[in-house]
């Protein structure tokens, strides 16, 4: 087992620790700049989503419902206690850098998301698929298969193994600490709320994260505008401190600018997950007319994700009294929700675990499903899709009873970390091809066409498949 420990910790610094988050931001840079601020000009086309479309096939799912179930996997955890985190280690102005690598973010998960589209495949049941593996195999060719299933395994391992024992013990441990409801209950409870809605597959998903995000969303940001309506006037001093200690004018922390740059930047992209390579598993299922439409409405779910409900934790923490700058002491969920407590009274720590429920097990369906689409990639045998599904339910109850097991997944972050840069070398591989997506959107967008369809024709030297394309002439 420490040997195992020693790898893992080897592939974590080699990852996270020294290259990967620079590479993210200056990737993320490269494609702002280069695709002339794309996430900037379609900004008001991303709240088309909300409404729906009337005209979409009912059979298939939609980009609202791909939006969120998106938001559902992005949201969770690292919204509540990440933010903490961040703010007890650099300071305020952790808050600031959330909101710059968010911004650039939004252009990776459109980049990311339009190419997904671009290569899904439809199946037989007439449900598409699709994502970074195969992306890979169709946009560079079936000799980068390996990487594909370097690729395929590490989601596996992260996301639905990891991922979902820590969302299982964050519930668990939440539901002890404010009620005192016993783990394995806990435990119990969203095993079986988790295999009713797996076994359902990506559609029981869908339409289980249209009732719950919409619910947890409204509600935690509700919650936040209420504190911030009744501390509005610490509003311009909080403002004040988050770009004063942003850019170094006012240290809060040991470490100052670097460690609120270093702590925002980390928090925010763990938060959003823009150029990581998950949500595009997810933005492969929708039926649109154009993959640059999905694209766009992943860049919305990363503005959501970190621009809205991240600054919903920052304001919660910082317009009250329970935290000071420097000082040790109460981190992570419980300074939010102390925070909370202070500032609406003690009824606000049950709303805090009600809201961890909802954003774990929102967090439980999408790293399942990107599990489900990573094995598909790998192996067409039912068997496979059953025993995954399995598995999932008992790490989901493992994670939720036994406190300590977590470790054992202590993976997770180091399988992130080559996830992220295999991703990341496919979609800078591949820009080419997503510019000329991009231009072929914009291009009709001018010719007066308010909603642009992609045509396989166009593009022949693409390996797309035409039947994911009905609306195509």
């Amino acid at each position: 087992m420490g040997f195992l420990d020693t790898i893992f910790n080897l592939i974590n610094d080699l990852t996270w620790g020294w290259a990967l988050v620079p590479f993210l931001v200056v990737l993320g840079v490269f494609f702002t700049i280069a695709s002339g601020f794309v996430q900037f000009r379609f900004f008001g086309r991303m709240f088309r989503v909300l409404k729906g479309d009337e005209d979409a096939d009912p059979s298939k799912i939609s980009a609202r419902e791909a939006l969120l179930v998106s938001v559902g996997g992005r949201v969770g955890g690292g919204n509540i206690a990440g933010v903490a985190v961040a703010i007890t280690a650099g300071g305020p102005g952790a808050v600031f850098w959330m909101w710059a690598i968010a911004l650039v973010g939004m252009c990776s998960g459109l980049i990311e998301a339009t190419l997904a589209q671009a290569y899904k495949r439809t199946e037989p049941n007439g449900d598409y698929r699709g994502g970074p593996a195969r992306a890979i195999i169709h946009g560079l060719g079936a000799n980068y298969r390996w990487l594909a299933i370097v690729y395929s395994v590490c989601l596996i391992a992260s996301f639905a193994i990891g991922f979902n024992a820590f969302q299982g013990n964050t519930v668990a441990g939440a539901a002890f600490d404010s009620m005192n409801i016993p783990r394995y209950v806990t435990g119990i409870v969203l095993a079986v709320a988790t295999g009713f809605i797996v076994y359902g597959g990506i559609h029981r998903i869908a339409k289980a994260a249209d009732v719950i995000i919409p619910i947890m969303a409204i509600g935690y940001i509700g919650m936040a505008l209420l504190v911030i309506i009744i501390n509005i006037t610490g509003i311009p001093a909080v403002l004040t401190d988050i770009f004063a200690n942003a850019f170094g004018i006012r240290e809060a922390v040991s470490g100052g600018m670097g460690a609120a740059i270093a702590n925002g930047l980390r928090r925010g992209l763990f938060s959003n997950e823009a150029g990581l390579g998950s949500a595009p598993n997810v933005a492969a299922t929708a039926y649109v007319r154009h993959p640059v439409s999905q694209g766009i409405t992943q860049s919305f779910s990363v503005f959501i994700d970190t621009i809205i409900v991240c600054s919903c934790t920052a304001f919660i923490i910082l317009l009250g009294d329970v935290y000071q700058p420097g000082a040790e002491g109460i981190d992570g969920v419980a300074l939010t929700q102390q925070s909370l407590v202070d500032h609406v009274g003690s009824w606000a720590q049950y709303f805090l675990t009600v809201a961890v429920f909802l954003f774990s097990f929102s967090s439980i369906m999408y790293n399942y499903f990107l599990g489900e689409n990573a094995l598909s990639f790998m192996t067409d045998k039912p068997v496979a899709v059953h025993i995954l599904r399995i598995v999932v339910v008992g790490i989901v109850l493992l994670g939720a009873v036994a406190p300590g097991a977590t470790s054992v997944f202590s993976f997770s972050d180091p399988m992130m970390g080559v996830l992220a840069v295999v991703n990341l070398l496919a979609i800078t591989m591949m820009f080419p091809i997503a510019m000329r997506l991009i231009r072929d959107y914009s291009d009709q967008l001018k010719a007066g066409i308010q909603r642009p369809i992609f045509d396989p024709k166009k593009f022949p030297d693409l390996d797309t498949d035409p039947t994911a394309w009905p609306d195509a002439k």
